[in-house]
């Protein structure tokens, strides 16, 4: 039996003073998963938990979905489960007996192991034992790889000591998690508050109300159909990505495209021009709507976006934007689209969507608090994401900290 040894071959370190490299076989049972006859399965309880492989798992334990009244191969509670077949690695801790199938193994560790240390380590070496499935016809791993597999381990005490900090520290980091995820769904929802606050109010049920088509003076129209060989060089052209990015649209940063003298005429992008999502795979980003608000060389737009140029007189254009932002106005939007190959809105549809209309000068204060409110919105929720990756980058670092016997 060939030895698997995990990080050694890679960085050929030192182990800290009183460690030394043992396989997993040595210090652990490996119990191989195995499918039963499918005449002994359940749908609802009956029989033991059954469990497959990673779709099963939980954040620590497997969650029960299927049950067997004759299974083949039971893993004890507290034994470690791990995903022997596609994907190779990760683990979950069984917390009842349960049957386990081909894509799990079960490891039960013996007296010189502790469950969570070894734990520790296959979660921190979770790609070297991806990497080591990845070379059969399909992402696999044996029982015999899993028991030649060689694992840092330390006496059985500095063991535990280990894993008191680990377990310590990674509660306090989970608590973090899930703070600053409460934080940031906080966030997401307030665009949709502030412009309920705004749109739902009793002063805007008395503004009287136009149909966007009474305030174009332009549109709505589609865009120019370019071909994928045109697009890298001439002028900006405005996409349906673009149009998901922010409520105003960056010409500097969008696509360039090869354009005639007629197209650069016929759609020709105007400062304070509105888009709207015409057509698009996924249902929820039909008619989604932005601006321009700044045009500092000719650009135009593609066919799966329509154009609409208000007439400035009767409308501010970033005030629509964040109207047709309102929920009310997505789900009417939506609810009217069209469904085939792709999800798409017509010009008369569009037209025909209500704006209530404030005073233009109203528009323009809501316009700017609104848009205020949105970008103080964005800084906070990128925070929150940046420190959400840094939180979740620090379980591992915890863990290489310990395996170098830095804790």
């Amino acid at each position: 039996m060939s030895t698997v040894t995990i990080e050694r071959a890679n960085h050929n370190r030192q182990l800290p003073e009183g460690w030394r490299w043992v396989a997993l076989g040595e210090v652990c049972q490996i119990i191989a998963g195995q499918s039963p006859v499918s005449e002994t399965y359940r749908k609802t309880p009956g029989g033991l938990p059954f469990f497959q492989g990673k779709a099963d798992f939980g954040n620590r334990h497997p969650v029960a979905r299927t049950w067997c009244i004759e299974p083949t191969k039971v893993a004890q509670a507290g034994d470690i489960l791990i995903s022997v077949r596609a994907p190779v690695g990760p683990t979950n801790v069984a917390d009842v007996e349960c049957g386990i199938g081909r894509g799990l193994a079960a490891i039960r560790t013996g007296i010189h192991a502790d469950r969570d240390f070894v734990l520790a380590a296959l979660r921190l070496y979770e790609d070297t034992l991806a990497e080591l499935g990845s070379g059969s016809t399909f992402e696999a791993i044996k029982r015999d790889d899993l028991e030649s597999l060689e694992i840092p381990l330390p006496p059985l005490a500095e063991q535990k000591r280990i894993v008191a900090i680990l377990n310590e520290q990674m509660a306090a980091m989970a608590r973090a998690r899930v703070a600053a995820e409460v934080q940031l769904e906080a966030t997401k929802a307030l665009p949709a508050a502030y412009l309920l606050a705004v749109f739902n109010s009793h002063e805007a049920q008395q503004w009287p109300k136009k149909r966007l088509g009474e305030l174009a003076a332009i549109g709505p129209d589609n865009g120019v159909f370019k071909r994928r060989h045109e697009f890298g060089r001439g002028v900006p052209i405005v996409n349906v990505s673009d149009l998901y990015r922010s409520l105003a649209v960056d010409l500097n940063s969008v696509e360039r495209v090869e354009a005639s003298d007629y197209e650069q005429r016929r759609y020709a992008i105007a400062s304070g021009d509105l888009f709207f999502c015409r057509s698009s795979l996924k249902r929820e980003g039909i008619g989604w709507c932005c601006y321009v608000s700044e045009v500092s060389e000719p650009a135009i737009f593609d066919c799966h976006v329509m154009r609409v140029r208000l007439d400035p007189e009767k409308a501010c254009s970033e005030y629509v934007a964040h109207y047709w932002a309102h929920p009310a106005v997505r789900e009417r939007v939506i609810g009217n689209s069209r469904t085939a190959t792709m999800t798409t809105m017509n010009q008369d549809d569009l037209a025909e969507v209500n704006i209530p209309l404030p005073p233009l000068s109203e528009q323009r204060r809501i316009a700017a608090r609104l848009s205020e409110q949105m970008a103080s919105v964005e800084q906070t929720r990128k925070a929150l994401e940046d420190q959400l990756t840094t939180i979740n980058k620090l379980p591992a670092a915890l863990l290489r900290q310990a395996f170098n016997g830095a804790l």
